[in-house]
């Protein structure tokens, strides 16, 4: 059975999708006002190989990973530009999408965009004063902290000391300073109409709209990045306790930090780098290696050298798989037949916590096995489970077989057989080069 690690109660727990059979996840997507970085990659490879898992042991998945398209940074970027905020939002989507599919990562099945939902977040909103959870000011609309007597659940803040991770303002129109934003009285950008005046939703009520509106109930697992624990989920929780009494999600799950030379990443310090900038360099399922050879609440502290690292690794892993697709092609012993054992193996190590270095282990140990196995039907069933693991992570390999290599490849052997080594050395190379030795 898989069993997963859930921020909320904090301990690892059988996974029992509230429906049987199906489930539903739900992962902040991005505020699409640039290019992303390597933190915020993570979770988008990690969560793409949890619904890949899943649909793997049969599990109906839903996933939904939202864009935040309307929001303070979109606008500032947008007069920075001297352009529209659609201008922006629509050309950052895209170019977040093209960046997951480099990646390797599948489009979730549905990717809602903020501004779609604008009247739901209103209705909601409403229900919310109604119930005397939130209340209007001048400058917008404010929910009540000290009236969810479970606040703090998720993160383990204690409300009384509450200050770490959010911004608590001297503020006199908040009846208490943790009190937070679920509406922003506003006609600066973009801007919708309200019963409070024009303004846009709170970033934390826009995900909990969201996720009442496509899934109507409590849904299975909702994911993020560490950092998005708290305030941002914490506060998506608060409402929807009040606004439909459960904790929005049965599991909690979040990805670790990843940090750039032993420092957080931060615009302020200078030191994002950019999944665009990386790729130019590497090959993208490279460095999707380095995410998966990492637990997933594991903090990485990448360095160049730690890229280069997995650099040659997926290199190793590519050359070992052509080279064994190649014989396997020859010998004309290509099969679906796997390893029994192996997959269970993997589905083992999967089942706990995604435990994705040991299943990178794993997949080291069969490539020795393929490396030194000269007969081609052990070699194929040996190849045939590789591929099966690689493509749940993401990472099995592109490559087209062309009648030129295997033509290359006959004269090798051919040249071997004759004892003309100096001339199979020359073909040697050639298919060493093109990545089939």
């Amino acid at each position: 059975m898989l069993k997963l690690y859930n921020t909320l109660t904090q301990t690892i727990e059988d996974f029992e999708p509230v429906q049987r059979n199906k489930v539903s996840m739900y992962v902040c997507g991005p505020t699409v006002y640039g290019d992303i970085h390597l933190g915020n990659a993570r979770p988008v490879i990690f969560f793409d190989v949890v619904k890949r898992y899943l649909s793997y042991l049969g599990y109906e998945v839903l996933f939904v990973s939202n864009i935040t398209d309307v929001d303070d940074k979109i606008i500032d970027k947008a007069k920075e530009m001297k352009v529209d905020e659609k201008v922006i939002t629509k050309e950052y989507t895209k170019r977040f999408i093209e960046i997951m599919d480099a990646l390797g990562s599948v489009n979730p099945d549905i990717m809602p965009k903020a501004t779609e939902y604008v009247p739901h977040m209103v209705e909601y909103i409403q229900d919310l004063i109604e119930k005397g959870y939130a209340y209007a000011r001048p400058s917008g609309v404010y929910f009540r902290v000290n009236k969810v007597e479970s606040y703090g659940i998720l993160s383990k803040q204690n409300i009384e000391e509450l200050s770490q991770g959010v911004r608590i303002t001297l503020d006199e129109e908040k009846e208490d300073p943790k009190d937070f934003s679920i509406w922003k009285n506003t006609t600066d950008g973009m801007h919708f109409e309200s019963p409070w005046g024009l303004g846009r939703p709170g970033w934390h009520t826009e995900c909990a709209v969201m996720n009442h509106e496509i899934f109507g109930s409590e849904i299975d697992i909702h994911g993020g990045g560490t950092d998005l624990k708290f305030p941002h989920h914490e506060n998506e929780m608060a409402q929807t306790i009040v606004h439909d009494h459960h904790h929005l999600a049965k599991y909690w799950m979040h990805v670790g930090r990843l940090d750039i030379n032993n420092e957080k990443m931060s615009k302020s310090v200078g030191n994002i780098i950019l999944v665009k900038d990386l790729i130019q360099c590497y090959e993208p399922k490279a460095f999707r290696l380095l995410m998966v050879g990492h637990h997933y609440r594991q903090q990485i502290g990448y360095t160049d050298d730690l890229m280069v690292q997995f650099a040659k690794e997926y290199d190793k892993i590519k050359r070992s798989l052509k080279k064994a697709f190649l014989g396997i092609s020859l010998s004309k012993t290509m099969t679906l037949e796997i390893d029994d054992k192996e997959i269970e193996r993997f589905k083992s190590l999967m089942n706990d916590d995604f435990n994705t270095p040991n299943v990178i282990t794993q997949i080291y140990d069969l490539l020795k096995q393929m490396n030194k196995e000269k007969e081609f039907g052990r070699l194929a069933v040996l190849y045939q489970t590789v591929k099966v693991i690689l493509e749940i992570l993401g990472i099995m390999p592109y490559y087209e077989l062309t009648d030129d290599t295997l033509s290359v490849y006959r004269a090798w052997e051919q040249a071997r057989t004759d004892k003309d080594y100096q001339r199979a050395d020359l073909l040697r190379a050639q298919l060493s080069k093109r990545g089939w030795m």
